[in-house]
This record gives C-alpha cells, structure tokens and sequence, in this order.
C-alpha cells in the first residue's frame, strides 16, 4: 500500500510544482496577508485539488472530455481574469505607491495592517504625544492618565505594520480570487481530471486509492509549503524594490498564461 501512495505523492508533486498563478497568488498573499487569510487560501488549494483528482479517479475526467465547449468557456473566462490581474500587477511595479511591509513581532498576526504614517504625518503626531505627555505630568504624574487629542491619531510603535501595494487582502476576497484563479483554469481539469484521474484507474482496483491518497496529499503538502514557508520571506519584502520585482514577476505569469489561454495553448 506504501509503494503506490509515494507513487502518487511523486507524481503529483510532479505535476503541481512549477510557476503557475495559483502558487504566484497564494505566495503574494503568504508575504502580505494574515495567518488567517493564508490559511483560507492553502485550504481552498488543497481543497480544491482534492476534489477534482477524485473526481478525475471516478470517472468525471472522461465525461468532461466529451464536453470541449465548456473548456473552451471556461478557457476565456480565466484569460480575461488572468489579464486583467497581470495587468493591475504591472502598474504596481511601474508606479509604485512606496509602500513596504513592516513586520514587528509583538504585533498580533491578525491579517490587517494598517498603513503607517509618512514623513510629514509624524510630526504632528509627534507634538500631539508631547503635549498628552505634558498633560499627564500636571493631572496626575507619569503614572497619571494621559489625555489625548480628539482626532488624535493613535500610534503604536510595535504594533504599526505598512501595507504592500494594493489593498490590503480580505478572508473573502483572497478566498474569492482563489477560487477563480483554481476554477477558471481549464489546465487544471486537463491536470487533474484527466491526467491524474487515468493514472490512478491505471493502478488497479486495490492500488488506484492509495495512489489517490498520495495525489492529494501532494497537493496538501505542497500548497502548506508556499503558503506557510513563504511567510519566512515578509523580512524581504521590507523593501520596496522588492514588491516591485514581485510584481513585475506576477505581470509576467498572469499575462503569460492569460495570453496562452486565448491562444488556446
């Protein structure tokens, strides 16, 4: 049972491990979103897969076959979204915003950042602190309670993360971006439908399941890996240079098999 399960680990992460826009998406938000939202992101990925290489195994691959159209619909659909998002990530790396990413590691990790405050906003921020510090002193001492302006805004030195460019990634929306990005792709029912589903009834009535297993979970495996080891890369992305090579990066992929896609590649 051990043999065609590893078979089947091999061949899918084989088959999954390359530059595609589903691990460019789920990178970006792994340098940018919250655990949360990532999470999300790697559960709809792995989910995803898995139910389309054991709809492959029963038998929908040969169905889908048999229905050219529908890939053809859905092959357009994906190009349209694939280029419009390469598009909006070239602008990012060619007008650039001059936002990075700072991490703090007392800052609870609840996938929302807030923008910090620029240059010409700190030293009014700076007055206002001063004159809350001088407050405090003369109503109660350092220990006393400090007023704050109406208006003020609150700045917290260790809890104050800038935003990468673009809008900050929701739960909702990173899981609805996904979804297209997984769904749309008509190389993905050709991947996993298809070609996984015909090797696995290939196995044989006992061994085709276990490979199924190791399919899958080469998809769990790998998704977990980009997701959540791709978060060990936020330090890097400090820099702003270093979201606009990102970024050009992701125009390069998202129109590439955008363009494939309409080509019919």
């Amino acid at each position: 049972m051990l043999l065609p399960l590893f078979a089947g680990l091999g061949t899918g992460l084989a088959l999954i491990v390359a530059i595609g826009v589903q691990n460019t998406y789920l990178l970006r938000l792994a340098v940018s979103a919250g655990l949360q939202v990532v999470t999300a992101a790697v559960v709809v990925c792995a989910l995803s897969d898995a139910v389309l290489i054991v709809a492959g195994v029963l038998g929908v691959g040969a169905v889908v076959e048999r229905f050219p159209v529908a890939l053809v619909v859905v092959r357009f659909v994906g190009a349209a979204f694939l280029v419009t998002y390469g598009v909006l990530a070239a602008r990012r790396a060619l007008r650039p915003s001059g936002d990075a990413l700072r991490l703090d590691d007392a800052a609870a990790d609840d996938g929302v950042a807030v923008p910090a405050p620029d240059v010409a906003e700190v030293a009014p921020s700076r007055g206002l602190r001063a004159a809350s510090r001088r407050s405090a002193e003369s109503t109660g001492g350092r220990d006393g309670a400090v007023a704050v302006a109406p208006g003020a805004p609150a700045l917290a030195a260790r809890t104050t993360r800038t935003v990468p460019p673009g809008r900050v990634p929701t739960v909702r929306g990173a899981v609805a971006t996904m979804l297209v990005f997984t769904w749309a792709n008509p190389h993905v029912y050709l991947d996993t439908l298809v070609f996984l589903g015909s090797v696995a009834n290939q196995q044989g009535a006992v061994e085709r399941w276990p490979w199924t297993v190791g399919a899958v979970l080469a998809s769990c495996v790998w998704f977990a890996a980009v997701g959540f080891g791709g978060r060990l890369l936020r330090p890097l992305f400090a820099k702003p240079l270093t979201w606009r090579v990102f970024d050009g990066l992701v125009a390069v992929v998202m129109l590439g098999f955008g363009i494939a896609l309409v080509v019919g590649a």
